[in-house]
């Protein structure tokens, strides 16, 4: 972690770096740090104050349009003042090294993974780092940035399909929000924005929040994401696997703290799970050698395995949503995932592994979702 604040401008006199999903989990592993009483980084502070130099820096460069745009200010279109005040208002843009796609230019999908623009579940996360953030700090300003974020995200992502009436969700937004760049469906953006949302007004409920102005978007999420019609979200990819299961522990959290009406949700995420394992422990991907592999997306697996153990031993104790005995019965077979998430960091502890162009070409997002998988709690927690 220090090499990453130090290579992204976060520490020391190198250019501001910034890339929205990379930052939503090193803020939880700066958390994390200064939980675990990490000494403070040698001439920089506590790292606890390092996370918040982080959200402020995220902010001010992710929340604000590009040096090679012609528009200016922040992506809300708010004055100066007053958009310092609401940084999130208008979404935050991924990072992208190249500028957005503009309008009449038709897509070139080799081109289009390196253009900027807004990621539905880019903006999930940096949600629930806020939320982290909130409660180690108290809720001012945090938790409202994570909430009006929300707001932000919902409004503009949110979107009728011309076939019917249908909503949907884009995969791509442009940097203002106003039209789709990858006008496909996003598999678990939905079941993201249902998620985070519900921790966000449980959140709120706890703290007695002066209000919970997100309840109709939460809603909105629910119905899209297809749990009423008892719809999965199965999965190969080792990053959406990792994902499933970290949304299932979560769903646990809020469980324990009084959330009701979770029992389908949380069993169709163990289902999903467990099929989405059944595929991925069938392919190959972790027999290849490593230099053939994406660091990152097993890493996220990796994540998921965390959240493995901690769900097991509260479905042990009862306290889970919905039949507990069918949970353990599902988890246990799971397990399986604990010995693969250490392999997977064993594997990119390995120096001649993180000398591989597959590291090095992806040096910040490997190295900072290596630290997250190896002090987890901070990024688990609801």
């Amino acid at each position: 972690m220090d090499g990453f604040l130090a290579d992204t401008g976060v520490v020391g006199s190198a250019p501001a770096r910034r890339y929205l999903w990379t930052d939503a989990f090193a803020v939880c592993a700066l958390l994390e740090l200064e939980a675990q009483g990490t000494p403070p980084h040698a001439g920089a502070g506590s790292y606890g104050l390092l996370a918040l130099r982080l959200v402020d820096q995220v902010h001010h460069v992710l929340g604000r349009h590009r040096a090679d745009d012609p528009r200016e200010g922040w992506l809300s279109g708010l004055p100066g003042p007053e958009g310092e005040v609401h940084p999130t208002a208008g979404g935050l843009r991924i990072g992208k090294h190249l500028p957005e796609r503009p309008p009449g230019e038709l897509l070139d999908q080799r081109v289009e993974w390196d253009r900027d623009g807004q990621y539905f579940h880019y903006l999930t996360r940096w949600m629930h780092a806020l939320l982290r953030v909130a409660e180690e700090n108290g809720n001012e300003p945090w938790f409202r940035w994570a909430l009006e974020l929300a707001r932000a995200a919902h409004d503009g992502f949110v979107r009728e399909s011309p076939e019917g009436g249908r909503r949907y969700m884009p995969w791509k937004m442009s940097i203002d929000l106003a039209r789709p760049l990858v006008d496909v469906p996003g598999h678990h953006d939905p079941l993201d924005g249902y998620v985070t949302l519900l921790t966000l007004t449980t959140h709120a409920r706890r703290s007695e929040f002066e209000d919970v102005p997100v309840e109709s978007e939460l809603m909105d999420f629910r119905d899209m994401s297809g749990v009423a019609a008892g719809r999965g979200w199965a999965t190969d990819d080792p990053l959406g696997l990792g994902g499933l299961l970290v949304d299932a522990w979560r769903v646990a959290q809020l469980h324990a703290r009084g959330a009701r009406g979770l029992d389908r949700l949380f069993l169709l995420l163990v289902d999903s799970a467990l099929a989405g394992y059944r595929a991925f422990h069938a392919s190959p991907l972790l027999e290849s050698p490593p230099a053939f592999r994406l660091p990152f997306r097993e890493l996220g697996l990796a994540l998921g395995s965390h959240a493995v153990e901690r769900l097991l031993d509260s479905a042990a104790s009862g306290a889970v949503p919905g039949d507990a005995d069918r949970a353990i019965r599902r988890l246990v077979s799971l397990q399986g995932l604990r010995r693969i998430g250490r392999e997977i960091e064993e594997t990119w502890l390995e120096p001649e592994n993180r000398r591989l162009p597959c590291w090095s070409d992806h040096e910040d997002i490997n190295t900072v979702m290596l630290a997250t998988s190896l002090i987890p709690e901070s990024y688990l927690r609801a």
